[in-house]
């Protein structure tokens, strides 16, 4: 068996920052004040919708995070601090997070930066995940755009494997030949691949987008439960209830004695 050389960081660890070392003559970390932290409203707002669908706050950490980061375009202390006064936790609760996760950044991207993460796990990886990696490697290089192509373990969409997250937008199943036009895409502005963006599939309960395509952009008029999402999601997500939990029979007896 060759041995396969796994990259890593100058200190030889693959985790980022673990050798930094720790300033003990800094005041110990407090709470940001709620009602002097300057916080654009769009953000408060979006991190005070994610707050509400947890019993505990704190589950709402990656959705607050990842909503400042889409408004400032990382991760910076500013928009750390902004989290920690609405959620009211520390800004170093929410560092520990931000730099544990790949796809929240605590360094300053580029103007026209975009992430493209493809899935190399094993249900992508056995529907030709490898080689669509290669093109999209090979495409974002003629480009001389900033494009960053990584890959990643397992995005959790393995129903339209091989797939890619493109500045957060999930789209499969890919080709090699997809490759190019989302750099195509990417450039001219437009929705990336929006025939095979994850949106749009038919959803398992048939009352939801019901006589839709396969891939299909929503017909009709546009959703109203949309506090929290972004405005693109506002005009584009399908309206309609996510599928009903099925339960065995046996299950199903239970909760109604309970009831």
């Amino acid at each position: 068996m060759s041995a396969v050389n796994v990259p890593r960081f100058g200190h030889g660890s693959r985790v980022p920052g673990w050798d930094e070392s720790v300033d003990l003559a800094k005041d110990p970390a407090v709470i940001p004040d709620r009602a002097t932290t300057p916080v654009p409203a769009e953000l408060r707002e979006r991190i005070e919708a994610a707050m509400a669908k947890y019993p505990d706050r704190r589950s709402a950490v990656i959705p607050a995070l990842h909503a400042a980061q889409q408004l400032h375009g990382w991760c910076s202390p500013e928009a750390i601090d902004q989290v920690a006064a609405v959620m009211q936790v520390t800004p170093a609760y929410l560092s520990s997070v931000a730099t544990f996760y790949d796809m929240l950044e605590t360094e300053p991207a580029p103007a026209g930066h975009h992430d493209v993460y493809v899935c190399t796990n094993i249900s992508c990886s056995l529907r030709g995940a490898e080689e669509f990696f290669d093109a999209m490697v090979a495409a974002a290089a003629e480009t001389e755009a900033e494009v960053d192509v990584r890959s990643f373990e397992c995005l959790g969409a393995c129903d339209i494997a091989p797939m890619a997250s493109v500045d957060g937008e999930y789209v499969g199943p890919l080709r090699p030949a997809d490759a190019a036009t989302i750099v195509e895409d990417l450039l001219a502005g437009r929705p990336v691949l929006q025939e095979k963006q994850l949106r749009f599939r038919k959803c398992a309960d048939p009352g939801v987008a019901e006589g839709a395509d396969e891939f299909s952009p929503p017909a009709g008029p546009p959703r109203t439960d949309t506090v929290g999402l972004s405005p693109q999601d506002e005009e584009t997500d399908r309206p309609g209830p996510t599928a009903a939990i099925e339960l065995r029979e046996d299950q199903a007896s239970a909760e109604e004695e309970r009831e």
